[in-house]
Order: C-alpha cells, then sequence, then structure tokens
C-alpha cells in the first residue's frame, strides 16, 4: 500500500473537483487529484451533457468557465449547434482541455481509475483517504465526487432526498410525502448516448437492445417537438446528436434510491439505466431510419461493455448527497427580489457578503414522467428566455460538523428543491474553482475552511491571473470591461445598494469590444428589417446576403450592449448584424448590431 501526502486532495474528477484540483494547484498548493474514470470533467465530458446550460449571458461567463469557453475555439465548427445550449462541442474536445490544463501543472498529480474506499479522520477532522492500494493524506480534502461518496464514509451528515415546507417554508416543495416523493427520493439520472446520422442512403447496424419492456414505450418522445426539432435539440458538431431527452425518453430513475445503497445495487441500477438509454437509441433508428447509428468513436471504453464508445462513461447525474453544512442553499436564495431580476446577495450574521459563484438557470426537475410544478425564476433578456440569477454562499461548502473537508459538486448544502438550480455544469464549475481556491488559501494561511475569512476567498477569486472569476452577478458588466472588478469589490462592500434590476450604474458613453458571446468560427454580416413581437421577442426579416433572402429569424444575444440596441429599435427599422445563423433554434446569435438606411448593404 503507498502512502502519499500533498497540501490538498481531491477526490472525483467531475465538473467541480476537476476545477478545484486546477484552481489550487494553479494558487501554488501541492495538489493530488483522484479520479474514477479516465476523463476529467464529469457532466461537461465524460458524462456527456456537452451542452451546457445557465451562464450563457456574457456577464455571467466569468472564472474557469469563461477560460473553458475561450478553449473550446479550439473546434473549428464553433459552439452555437443545438437549441437547448449555445454551446455544444464533442465531448473529447472538452476532455482533452481540462488534461491538457493538468498537465500545464507541476505540482497537480492525476491519478485515475480509483474510487475511495475509507476517509481517514483524527477526532472530527478529516486527513485523507484510502483506496485500494493507495492511501494519501492532506491538510484539506475535497469531495468531488458524482454522489458525494466521502459524505458517508467520514460520517459526515447530509441529506438524500425531499424536505417539506415545514423545514423551510419553501414555495414549491410539498407539504407532505406522497406518491411523487416515495418513488423518486431524487432527480432522474440519464445515460447520454451519442448518436450520429451518416447521411440519406446509409444503412447502417441495427442497434443491439433488450427488448423493450412495457413500461418503457417511448412513442411519444418527440410528438409535440417532430423528429428534427428533437435531433436538434442537442446537435453536435459532425452531425451528430447528443440524446438526452426528458420527454418518454432516456431519463431513468426506477429504484433511483439503490445508487446509494450497496455496491451491488448501485451496479443493478447502472446497468438498468443503460439498457434503458439502449432501448430509446434502437427507438430513435427504428423510427427515424437506418441512417441513424451510435457514434461508437466518442468515448474511451470501459472493457465491461457498460460505458464507452457511443455511450457516456458514466450517467449523468442530476442530484447526489447533499452536505449539512454550516448554511443551506433554498429555494427563496435562488428566486428573485420582488419586482426584481436577481435574487437577494447571501449576507452572513456580521454583515458579510459571501457569494463565491454565481448561476442564472431556471429551476428545472427531472421525474420520468411528472410534471413537476416550480416556482418560476425565468425572465426575458435579449430576445429569449433566460434565468434569474443568484449567488452560492461559502459556508454551503463547510460541513457543519467536521474539519478537513470541503465539497465541490452537487453535493453543497442545498436542498432538494434549489438543487435544480444550483446543479448546472457553469455554476458547478464555479463552486469548484471557489473550494480550490479556499483549500489553497487555507494551506497558505494555516487554518480550517470554518476560519477562512470569506473577504480573503472573494478577493483572491476576483483577482486571480488566470481566470479571474466573478462572485456579484451584473447583467450589464461581463468581466472584458475594464469597470467589472471595481463594481463587484462595490457590491461587495456595500450590498445594500446592489441593484434589484442587476444592472450597475454604468456610464453611458462607455463602449466595450464584444466579448464571448458567439464564439463562433462562422459569423457573418446581414442586413435586414426588424420586427418587434412583443417585450424582448425580436425577429429579423434578411435582405442580405441573398442566401438568406427573405428568410425570417428571432433575434437573440448573450451582449449587454446589443441587448440595449435590439430593446431600442422600432418596429419596422433597417439594422445591420453581425453573428451567427443557427438553424438548429432558427436564431441569430447576434454579436454586434447597428441602425441602418433602407437598401443599405
Amino acid at each position: 500500500m503507498q502512502t502519499l501526502t500533498t497540501d490538498i486532495l481531491v477526490v472525483g474528477g467531475g465538473t467541480g473537483g476537476t476545477a478545484a484540483a486546477i484552481q489550487a494547484a494553479r494558487r501554488g498548493a501541492q495538489t493530488i487529484l483522484v479520479s474514477e474514470f479516465p476523463w476529467l470533467g464529469g457532466m461537461l465530458t465524460s458524462a456527456g451533457v456537452s451542452a451546457p446550460d445557465g451562464n450563457e449571458l456574457a456577464a455571467f461567463q466569468t472564472g474557469i468557465w469563461r477560460a473553458f469557453l475561450q478553449k473550446l475555439q479550439r473546434q473549428p465548427e464553433g459552439l452555437d449547434h443545438a437549441w437547448v445550449s449555445f454551446f455544444t462541442y464533442d465531448p473529447r474536445v472538452g476532455a482533452e482541455i481540462f488534461a491538457d490544463w493538468v498537465q500545464e501543472l507541476p505540482n497537480l498529480q492525476w491519478i485515475t481509475g480509483r474510487s475511495p474506499l475509507e476517509v481517514l479522520k483524527q477526532g472530527e477532522s478529516v486527513t485523507g483517504v484510502r483506496f485500494s492500494d493507495l492511501t494519501v493524506q492532506a491538510q484539506i480534502t475535497l469531495d468531488g465526487t458524482e454522489l458525494g461518496d466521502l459524505l458517508p464514509l467520514a460520517e459526515v451528515p447530509h441529506r438524500w432526498g425531499w424536505e417539506y415546507q415545514s423545514e423551510w417554508g419553501e414555495p414549491s416543495a410539498p407539504i407532505e410525502p406522497n406518491d411523487l416523493t416515495q418513488r423518486y427520493p431524487v432527480q432522474a439520472p440519464t445515460w447520454i448516448v451519442v448518436m450520429q446520422d451518416f447521411g440519406e442512403g446509409a444503412d447502417v447496424p441495427l442497434i443491439s437492445a433488450p427488448p423493450i419492456r412495457r413500461a418503457e414505450q417511448f412513442e411519444d418522445a418527440w410528438t409535440n417537438y417532430g423528429a428534427d426539432k428533437f435531433l436538434n435539440y442537442g446537435r453536435l458538431p459532425g452531425n451528430r446528436f447528443m440524446i438526452n431527452w426528458p420527454q418518454n425518453g432516456n431519463d431513468y430513475a426506477e429504484g433511483v434510491g439503490r445508487l446509494v445503497q450497496s455496491a451491488l445495487s448501485k451496479q443493478a441500477f447502472l446497468w438498468e439505466a443503460r439498457w434503458h438509454t439502449q432501448r430509446f437509441a434502437r427507438f430513435i433508428q427504428t423510427k427515424l431510419g437506418r441512417r441513424y447509428g451510435l457514434a461508437d468513436d466518442i468515448f474511451p471504453k470501459d472493457g465491461k461493455e457498460l460505458a464507452g464508445g457511443a455511450f457516456a462513461l458514466h450517467p449523468y447525474y442530476r442530484e447526489s448527497r447533499r452536505l449539512q453544512g454550516l448554511a443551506t442553499v433554498i429555494e427563496q436564495d435562488i428566486l428573485p427580489l420582488p419586482d426584481g431580476q436577481v435574487a437577494p446577495l447571501p449576507i452572513n450574521e456580521q454583515g458579510e457578503v459571501e457569494a463565491i459563484a454565481l448561476g442564472n438557470y431556471a429551476n428545472d426537475h427531472h421525474y420520468p414522467g411528472v410534471e413537476f410544478p416550480l416556482k418560476p425564476k425565468s425572465i426575458r433578456w435579449g430576445g429569449r428566455w433566460t434565468g434569474t440569477p443568484f449567488t452560492i454562499p461559502y459556508r454551503c461548502l463547510i460541513p457543519a460538523t467536521a474539519d478537513g473537508l470541503l465539497v465541490c459538486e452537487k453535493n453543497i448544502s442545498v436542498s432538494h428543491i434549489a438543487n435544480g438550480a444550483t446543479r448546472l455544469q457553469p455554476v458547478v464549475l464555479g463552486i469548484g474553482q471557489a473550494a480550490g481556491m479556499a483549500a489553497a488559501l487555507c494551506v497558505e494561511q494555516n487554518c480550517q475552511p470554518r476560519d477562512l475569512p470569506v473577504k480573503a476567498l472573494q478577493e483572491a477569486l476576483l483577482d486571480d491571473p488566470t481566470a479571474p472569476a466573478g462572485v456579484i452577478p451584473l447583467f450589464n458588466l461581463p468581466p472584458s470591461y475594464p469597470e467589472w472588478r471595481t463594481w463587484q469589490q462595490h457590491y461587495l462592500e456595500h450590498p445594500d445598494t446592489y441593484p434589484a434590476d442587476g444592472n450597475c450604474p454604468l456610464a453611458e458613453a462607455s463602449t466595450h469590444a464584444a466579448s464571448l458571446s458567439g464564439l463562433s468560427n462562422s459569423s457573418q454580416d446581414l442586413s435586414g428589417q426588424f420586427e418587434r413581437k412583443d417585450e424582448q421577442n425580436y425577429a429579423f426579416v434578411a435582405i442580405a446576403p441573398l442566401s438568406l433572402a427573405n428568410q425570417t429569424f428571432s433575434l437573440v444575444t448573450l451582449e449587454p450592449q446589443v441587448n440595449q440596441q435590439l430593446a431600442a429599435y422600432t418596429n419596422g427599422q433597417f439594422i445591420r448584424i453581425r453573428g451567427k445563423v443557427n438553424p438548429a433554434g432558427n436564431w441569430i446569435l447576434v454579436e454586434e448590431s447597428e441602425a441602418i438606411a433602407k437598401g443599405s448593404p
């Protein structure tokens, strides 16, 4: 049995764990990352959800999330292919980016192919983790596993399942247990498969799959959408499609509680989830034709026929065990202020803003065959629907009763209801980055996470030389703007002045270059007539280029300046725009715009 000693140990190479390890090492801490799978990145890569949701607006593209989007520009086809996300990419590209970042850090050791077996403790302090052939001792350990595996091993109090209204008064929580809460204690995982269109006339082999069971009929999967829109939901480059479909699709949650029972129970659930997706892939092929088959070259194969090839290395887990922390994010923390467009900032008993990461996804829950109503938190912005932004407090990463441990994945201290908004890839990257920075600062200051001043963590994130991360959501202030750092600090020091509409008072004369919104290698110049359907709902009838003449598109943007311009144009006005045409969503993602005279080229 080999024993290693390090400053920081990160267990789990998921989205948050990967970000945490990279950030801790960039800060200078000796770091060991131990992962179960041969790819880093979790939801973004090995789980196959290479269509990130949330934090899409330019102002919310910060930190490692922003850096990841920049690196994704190595994909020649650009990123705007689907209608579920502005950023879709080959999962192999994402895995390469994380592997490259790790390789660049000599103080970061990555060990793969291992799962935790035992958490080492001295009293109530975690001191390391034992694996099958390896023990790692560390000053600070981070749980970056997909299901919060260190929490039961360390006997750290945690939650699994629903809370009711009597717990925190959450408006969307059920009053008492019911059939839904009993059948589905957590949200449904999905085993992603990537399919490919091999072209008209192709006759690819029939996908092998166990017979479809009566309870797994997929007949109405895309009835309300149509086959093309169904496929284009998760369109990837190379005529490939990420199949992650909730409507009578491949979400699977029968006996989902087995995931946190015995190893055998978990394995049985995994096989069933994989077979369910396999059946769905065969159903798609049977209904749409043998031109569609498995994209069998995407994921490395595990040798057990459970994962790899066209099938992700593990399921997309939407929910895990959840820490009982010093603070808990509940539904009221992610909902907008009265008559506002932002959630309240988290303030501790000392009057300090505790925000260390931000998100804006609409609260979204998945239970097969069930429509679960939630209090809405969506708004229209940039010509489309997006979510009201919220922040993650530092104390929800810290166990209430244990030292030497931080969490950095979907296992933060969050309610079951609020998890529907905090679980998305970009916000988990931000959580991981903050946890990694906090761990490194604890090593530097020789303190426990609960004793680390939150102001020190916030300043380190804002001033990080590689990937500065925002902690205050402001719609009109992307990190590329020179005023960004000043206003972030201002609202940390004066939270009472934080604007309910999420817009800080920038000088109107201030101009800035476009940031990362389009991230496209195929943007083009177009001119045409602007149409205002209603507030924040715009159309565009193209005049030029001739190849698009007389076609009508929706106009959407991620840029605050363009958002202001679109809101000010009058119906029937002629405009020139630069952007990316997205056939899947029938929209143009606008990066720049200006008013022109009728007939101008």
